[in-house]
């Protein structure tokens, strides 16, 4: 038996459920009546989706139909940065949403010191973008899981290899 247990406290999400997200909602797009003849364009690159469309209602229909199939696949919203939203070549708008993935340094120091003032008996410890949690006890693990799960932090948080 272990004499100590961990876990991992990441921010992550699931590239393959993102480019079906992606996909669903470009099909939904072209068979739209509202949206088909818009020409809007939904790219799908390493750290940020592209959307080129002709009007700013559009881009917030968009947004919606994002929203929507990024929840039904599981995929937290707070993964989505929407950036600024510009003008691009013909009368047309043009916005990028950046990808979070990771924990911030200062949001793990913030994670950490919660988990410092509130249990006594566990230790947090930043790994990159990562915050590893141990403690002697399983049920304190559980604890400290309940405890953030209750906290609304800017990105969406899993909790990995524990054991």
């Amino acid at each position: 038996m272990a004499s100590t247990y961990s876990f991992d406290i990441v921010s992550d999400f699931d590239r393959q459920e993102l480019v079906n997200t992606i996909d669903q909602t470009t099909r939904e797009i072209g068979a739209r009546y509202d949206l088909k003849d818009t020409k809007t364009t939904v790219e799908l690159g390493e750290e940020a989706i592209v959307v080129n469309t002709d009007s700013d209602f559009t881009l917030q229909a968009i947004h919606t139909i994002l929203q929507t199939k990024a929840a039904k696949r599981n995929l937290s919203l707070k993964i989505f940065d929407y950036g600024k939203v510009e003008s691009a070549s013909g009368n047309r708008v043009r916005q990028e949403i950046k990808l979070r993935k990771g924990i911030s340094s200062e949001l793990g120091k913030q994670i950490s010191k919660l988990i410092r003032d509130e249990f006594k008996k566990v230790q947090a410890s930043i790994q990159g973008d990562a915050v590893r949690v141990s403690a002697k006890s399983k049920d304190e693990l559980q604890q400290v899981i309940q405890r953030l799960k209750q906290e609304d932090y800017p990105v969406a948080l899993q909790f990995t290899n524990y054991r």
